[in-house]
Formats: C-alpha cells, sequence, structure tokens
C-alpha cells in the first residue's frame, strides 16, 4: 500500500466509518477485540466462527462439538459410536430432501428418541443443506432439548449458516429477527454468518450494513470479522474504511483471503488508480496468497486499462508459471492490451493459442483482429482470420468483418479481391458504409483506376454514402499521381462530396492567379469547417497537390494560412543554444514547403545581423503506411541536393543537425533570392508518398 495508508492510523482501536452507499450509519464507533496476530496454517484449520459450540459455555456431556469436515472430525468418530454417528447421517440426508412441514420433519426425527443431546442436534444442524426445512428442524430440536439461553443461541448460529450456505439471505434476516423475538442476544458468531451469507450472495452493501449494526449489539468485531468485511467495503467503494482495515489487517498479520486481494484491486481500478492495484497485487504475493484466475481476471483489465501492455504480457507470463489457465476473459484482456499498444505479434499469438485451446473467438475480437491488420498489413493474417470466423460454425461475418477484410486487400491493390469481397458483402445482406468505400478508393487509386475510383464514389453515393473527410483526402491524394487530363473527373467526385473543397480544388487545378486573395478566404473557410482531426490532413494534401501542379507559391501560402489557423503549431522553434524545425505529422509536400520557408527566414535573419546557434530538423522516426520509406529518408536525400552540411544524429533518430558555424557559411554561401529558386525546383521535383488516410 502506498504511504498515505501506512502513515496514518498506526494504531487502529477505534474509527468512525465514513458514508457509505449502503447505510446511513456514518458515525457509528468500532471498538475491536484484542486479538493475537493470526497465522495462516492455524486459520486453514480451525476458525472459531465456523465451531460455535466451542465458542459458547460448555456442552453438558463436557465434549467439544467438532466438525465433521474438519480434520479433528476422526477425534468425534472414536468417541462417538459408530452406530449413532450413521444414524445422524442418514436422519440428515432424509431431512435435507423432505418437505418443510411439521409432520414429515417430527416422522424422521422421531427415531432420534426422546433423548437428543445437544451435541446431535448441532450435528444435524450442520449438516443440513436445506434452508427451507431447516427452520422447522430447528424448532423441533429447540422444543425437545429446551436449552438454556446460551446454548439456544448455538442452535440457532449453527442454523444461520445452512443459510449461509444456501445463499439464501433472505431467511437467515427472518432468522435473525426470530432469534431477536426470543430475547437471544446475538453475538459475533450470528454476526459473522450474516456478514458471510450477504458477501456469498453478492450483496456486499448489505455486509456493510449487518457490520456497522455489531456496536447497537454490543458485539466488538474481531479480526476475523474485519478481515471479512474489507471485500464488502471495497465492493461498495467505500475507500476509506477499506484502506483503514487493510492497512489495519497488514499490521496486525490477520488472514486475507484471494476473494479480499481481488476486490481491492478492482476498487482501484474502478478508481483509475492503477499504481494501487499493482501495490495490492504485491501485497498478495508478499503475503503469501496466491493469486486465482479471479485475480488475474481483475488485474488485466486494470493494467489494460493504465495502458501498460509490456506489464499485461509480464503478468499474463507469471500467470501461465503459476499454473493457472487463462479462460475467456483473460484472453479477450490480453488481446485488447496487445493491439491497444502495438504488441502485433503477440496479439497474433494469443488468437492461435485460444483457437488451440478450443475457447470461442467472438466476432468482435475477430474484428479488433482485423483491423490490427489492416493498419499493419498482415494480408496472410487476416486471410486466416476471416476463414476461421466461416468455419467456426458458430460466428458468422458481420459489416465490420467485411470491412476489415476489404480495407487489407485495397492496402495491397488486390483490386479483384477487394471487389469479391465487396460482392461477399452485398450478398450476406450487409450494405456497405464509408469503411468500405474509402479503401476502395484507395485501392482503385494504387492502380490508377481512375474510371473505378469515379464508379465507386458514384455507386456510395446511390447508397447514400457521402464520402468524409478521410475519403476527400484520398482522392485529393490519388490526384498527385493522375495524368493532368483525368484531374477533372476526381474534382467533380470531391464537389458531390463538398462544395466548399471542391471549388479550393478547382482553384488551383485551372491555375487561377496566385496571391488572390478570394482563394485565401474560401480555403480559410473550408479548414475552419473542417473537423479537427482532418484539419491537418487535408492541409498537408492540398498543399502535396499544389506540388504536384508546380504552384509553390501557393504551396506557401497554404502552409502560411495553416500556420494562422495553428494547424502547424510549433513547427518552427527557437530555443536559445538551438533552433529547430519540427515535421513530424506532416506530408512529404508539406514538409518540404515548411523547409523552403525556414532556410528563407533563416537567410533573413542572418542578413538582419541576428546571431544564429546551431541548427536541427526532427523528421521523425515513422514511415509511410505499407512503405519502406520515412519522412527521414526522402529528407536526408533532398538535404544532399541542396548540398547543406546536416548529418543525422547516431544517437537521436530522425533528427539532422548542423553546427553554428557551418549554418551561417552555408547560408550566407547562398543568399536568400539564390534560396528561394533553388528551393522552388526542389520542392517541385519532390514525390509525393501514399499518405495514410
Amino acid at each position: 500500500m502506498v504511504s498515505r495508508l501506512c502513515s496514518s492510523y498506526s494504531s487502529l482501536t477505534s474509527f468512525s466509518s465514513s458514508s457509505s452507499p449502503s447505510s446511513s450509519s456514518s458515525s457509528r464507533n468500532f471498538k475491536f477485540k484484542t486479538v493475537l496476530p493470526l497465522n495462516h496454517a492455524s486459520l486453514q484449520n480451525a476458525n472459531s466462527h465456523d465451531h460455535p459450540v466451542a465458542s459458547s459455555s460448555s456442552s453438558r456431556e463436557n465434549q467439544p462439538w467438532v466438525n465433521p469436515n474438519s480434520p479433528r472430525a476422526q477425534l468425534f468418530l472414536k468417541r462417538f459410536p459408530h452406530e449413532k454417528y450413521t444414524l445422524l447421517l442418514k436422519l440428515t440426508d432424509s431431512l435435507n430432501s423432505c418437505d418443510p412441514a411439521d409432520p414429515q420433519v417430527s416422522a424422521i426425527l422421531n427415531d432420534l428418541g426422546d433423548n437428543v443431546s445437544e451435541r446431535e442436534a448441532v450435528f444435524i444442524l450442520d449438516r443440513m443443506e436445506n434452508s427451507e426445512t431447516a427452520p422447522v428442524v430447528l424448532r423441533y430440536l429447540r422444543d425437545k432439548i429446551k436449552p438454556t439461553r446460551g446454548k439456544e443461541l448455538v442452535l440457532y448460529n449453527v442454523a444461520m449458516k445452512v443459510f449461509k450456505k444456501c445463499k439464501d439471505f433472505e431467511g437467515a434476516e427472518k432468522l435473525f429477527d426470530e432469534m431477536l423475538q426470543r430475547k437471544l442476544k446475538p453475538d459475533n458468531v450470528t454476526f459473522a454468518t450474516m456478514i458471510n451469507c450477504a458477501r456469498l450472495c453478492s450483496m456486499s452493501d448489505r455486509a456493510v450494513e449487518w457490520f456497522e449494526k455489531m456496536p447497537g449489539f454490543g458485539c466488538e468485531p474481531d479480526a476475523v470479522t474485519c478481515a471479512t468485511v474489507i471485500f464488502a467495503y471495497a465492493r461498495v467503494e467505500n475507500v476509506d474504511m477499506a484502506e483503514r482495515l487493510y492497512d489495519r489487517a497488514k499490521t496486525e498479520n490477520w488472514r486475507l483471503d484471494t476473494v479480499t486481494f481481488s476486490a481491492l484491486i478492482k476498487m482501484y481500478g474502478m478508481l483509475e488508480d492503477y499504481d494501487q492495484c499493482l501495490n495490492v497485487y504485491d501485497d498478495m504475493k508478499v503475503l503469501g496468497v496466491k493469486p486465482n484466475l479471479g485475480t488475474y481476471n481483475t488485474l488485466l483489465p486494470a493494467v489494460y486499462r493504465a495502458r501498460k501492455p509490456l506489464l499485461a504480457k509480464l503478468i499474463y507470463e507469471e500467470m501461465k508459471r503459476n499454473g493457472i489457465s487463462p479462460d475467456y476473459i483473460t484472453y479477450s484482456t490480453l488481446l485488447r492490451a496487445y493491439i491497444g499498444g502495438y504488441l502485433r505479434e503477440d496479439a497474433l499469438g494469443i488468437y492461435r493459442e485460444m483457437k488451440e485451446n478450443r475457447i470461442g473467438v467472438t466476432v468482435d475480437l475477430c474484428n479488433l483482429l482485423l483491423s490490427m491488420c489492416a493498419d499493419v498489413g498482415f494480408l496472410d493474417e487476416a486471410v486466416e482470420i476471416f476463414e476461421d470466423i466461416k468455419s467456426s460454425g458458430i460466428y458468422q461475418p458481420d459489416e465490420s468483418t467485411f470491412s476489415s477484410l476489404i480495407t487489407v486487400y485495397s492496402c495491397f491493390a488486390k483490386v479483384s479481391e477487394a471487389e469479391a469481397m465487396l460482392n461477399e458483402m452485398i450478398e450476406s445482406g450487409f450494405k456497405p458504409n464509408i469503411f468500405v468505400i474509402t479503401p476502395l478508393v484507395k485501392c482503385y487509386g494504387k492502380v490508377k483506376q481512375i474510371d473505378d475510383v469515379v464508379k465507386i464514389v458514384k455507386r456510395g453515393l446511390d447508397w447514400g454514402i457521402v464520402p468524409d473527410g478521410h475519403c476527400c483526402c484520398c482522392l485529393l491524394n490519388i490526384m498527385t499521381k493522375t495524368p493532368m487530363e483525368e484531374l477533372g473527373k476526381l474534382i467533380d467526385c470531391i464537389e458531390k462530396a463538398n462544395e466548399e473543397l471542391g471549388s479550393v480544388v478547382r482553384y488551383l487545378v485551372e491555375g487561377q492567379e496566385e496571391g488572390d486573395q478570394d482563394f485565401i478566404k474560401e480555403t480559410s473557410a473550408l479548414l475552419n469547417s473542417t473537423d479537427a482531426e482532418i484539419k491537418k490532413p487535408l492541409c498537408n494534401c492540398l498543399i502535396d497537390l499544389c506540388v504536384y501542379l508546380n504552384l509553390p507559391n501557393r504551396a506557401r501560402e497554404l502552409f502560411d494560412l495553416g500556420s494562422t489557423l495553428e494547424i502547424y503549431k510549433d513547427v518552427q522553434f527557437r530555443a536559445p543554444t538551438q533552433w529547430s524545425l519540427h515535421l513530424r505529422r506532416l506530408s512529404v509536400g508539406a514538409a518540404m514547403t515548411a523547409l523552403h520557408v525556414w532556410i528563407n527566414d533563416l537567410c533573413k535573419a542572418l542578413e538582419s545581423g541576428e546571431e544564429l546557434p546551431s541548427l536541427g530538423i526532427n523528421t521523425g522516426i515513422g514511415k509511410y503506411q505499407f512503405s519502406d520509406k520515412g519522412l527521414a529518408s526522402v529528407f536526408e536525400s533532398h538535404l544532399k541536393k541542396l548540398k547543406a552540411p546536416f548529418h543525422e544524429a547516431p544517437d537521436k533518430p530522425g533528427w539532422f543537425f548542423i553546427s553554428k558555424k557551418a549554418a551561417k557559411s552555408w547560408l550566407k554561401s547562398r543568399g536568400s533570392a539564390k534560396s528561394i529558386a533553388a528551393l522552388d525546383s526542389l520542392v517541385l521535383g519532390v514525390p509525393t508518398m501514399a499518405l495514410p488516410y
């Protein structure tokens, strides 16, 4: 636990409960019995709450009752005649199967005769597993024995265990009310049984309620009861009370079970306090409590939400070393963690492990895997998953399944396969959506089938699917690889999707005079009305189109507009010891235009007498989708053409540096006019790359 728990409540002899969603008794004070530290082994073999007679006054036979299920049962058998023991077992079995009526119960128990001992009554009640018949049996035995008030409480406590075993909390409460009507004062055993019954019935709020009733009946919760109720406080998210009890449990070495630790992990997970989840898990191992499947299935989702896929992988490996077999919950959590954390090979490994263990993989999980395959270009794996779904006999591909596979085929320009999948999708009764149209547009664009691009856009419009921002970016990117005579077809498609964008593109293609303020106003209005996530991709594509159309001034105007609108923020950065250019998430054309503007600004700064420090360019280390090239490799070759003495930093991938002295010498040798002319020719020669839109 964190230090804030250890620094408080060092001697928790009394405390007041915080407000709880299950109880209004927020001011009750609890005082705990002073108990010796409880060790794990002793509590496994004997628990005072499970042996009520031992905790009450001695029986008339002066022999302690022994739970037949405990290791001490052999001692009991030595002292109890075999015939009597066999008869008691037979009677108990008959009572468990009979109707809850006095005549039937009396007929069975008459075999005991009139001289029924307390030990025999406790034995019968303890072995019962029928909560409907138990009250009738209790009344019969009570009337036969006519016990003292203390011994009558023992019988009621043992009878209450039947309701706990049967998870009949309502019946347990009725029995408790009957105790009060008979003027019996409940003790710690009574409350411990009620709390455990509520816990087993997944009624944590009622468990808390019964725990908080104890002071009102003069009962002081002991270590066993407090350890039990930590689970309940954790489940109702009464963090303060759960932490207080948990802190005391560690200080006084109470025995805590696996379920309690799992509840604490879940509580902290719900609070998004993921470090505390791990702290509790570490405490669990230190205290020698072995995690079970439920523990791991509680911890792994917390680690997934904390976005720590590598940690999830380590925990899973530890789980397997502990000999615990994962189930569907484990696997599905790991799949989501690995996919979200870009552990793609590990995700596919989990998928294959699920198949080997014959654990069904739902369509939703398969779709997540297919989407991952589409992102990274795992064609064979995507086809394998798709065929697995179809051959499962349980699941069938849905809309997302077909969409993901079409995307994978499109990324590899497999036109016939993508078209076949589209036809199968329609034949299966699914209507295509924008996530189908966009990859098909990209697919036809890759193989320069412009007429098919137009056809699929028109087909989508017939289905009521209007190209969105991502689809329009794809169309713009295709234009940078399309012969001039066919650009009009693509402009028509764009205009049908977005008239404002179509007008801006037509402005560029038809070559209106550069510097036209109407163009800037129209483009500014377009970008301002565009969704935030599309602004930069759209501006990148428009600049790439300018580069393709031999319009460097338009490209600079668009870059300046993007900077003004804060689409391109912090591209240029000046620190006392270094001026840098940051080009991550820019297309090649936009990055080269930014370089053009930056070098021009550097030349002007040098001419005005400013002192230049060292210079740096950050291209990032990412690669274009399904390409071995990234911006860094493209930039390296163009810096060489510029004869710019930048060098790539060996310890900082994606960074290019030039010293202060070398930068000053290089810029002086160029001059601003020469720089502009040379850069214009270089920018126009930049090849456009396939961008991930």
